[in-house]
């Protein structure tokens, strides 16, 4: 340990995946979705070569309205924001999230594998969970931002308005 920063003075084996090798994806806006009572911004999540298909976009629409419709996915007048994620192949995570108690984010995930005919809800096992990874987190970071913004705002339709307007695109 190096007595100055407490840290290893050999870090090498720390935050290495052997043979991975970052790629650029990008986020692409869509059109608000109105879900379960809620009102959720839409982003889409690909590689550029590779974007998500308006197949899988009306799939993972289609199922949202029904997740919502049926009272499994209760948003009660709840702002927030749905992110869809091309992870590679036919993979796809549909991530919901809405603001809730004022100031949390709350998150429902659901994936669609290849083999699998339509998106379902994805178990997450174990104590020490993922979460974002580092390219929804471009959006994330802008809907944690916008979202502040709202909350300093007067709260009226104009700013509804605003933060529904306030979308991220670029990359990731």
């Amino acid at each position: 340990m190096n007595s100055q920063s407490g840290l290893p003075a050999d870090l090498s084996r720390f935050g290495n995946v052997e043979g991975y090798s970052h790629y650029p994806k990008s986020v692409t806006p869509g059109l608000p979705a109105p879900a379960g009572g809620g009102l959720l911004k839409w982003y889409d999540i690909a590689e550029a070569e590779a974007p998500v298909t308006h197949k899988t976009s009306a799939m993972a629409q289609r199922f949202l309205a029904a997740e919502t419709a049926t009272g499994r996915l209760n948003l009660k007048g709840e702002l927030g924001f749905v992110i869809l994620h091309r992870c590679g192949g036919d993979f796809h995570f549909l991530l919901v999230s809405s603001w809730r108690n004022a100031n949390e984010m709350w998150e429902t995930v659901y994936a669609k594998t290849a083999e699998a005919a339509d998106f379902s809800l994805f178990a997450l096992p174990g104590p020490h969970r993922a979460t974002f990874c580092v390219w929804e987190l471009a959006a994330v970071n802008h809907e944690r931002l916008a979202f502040s913004r709202y909350l300093h705002s007067a709260r009226d339709d104009a700013a509804k308005r605003a933060y529904l307007g306030d979308m991220y695109q670029g990359g990731a």
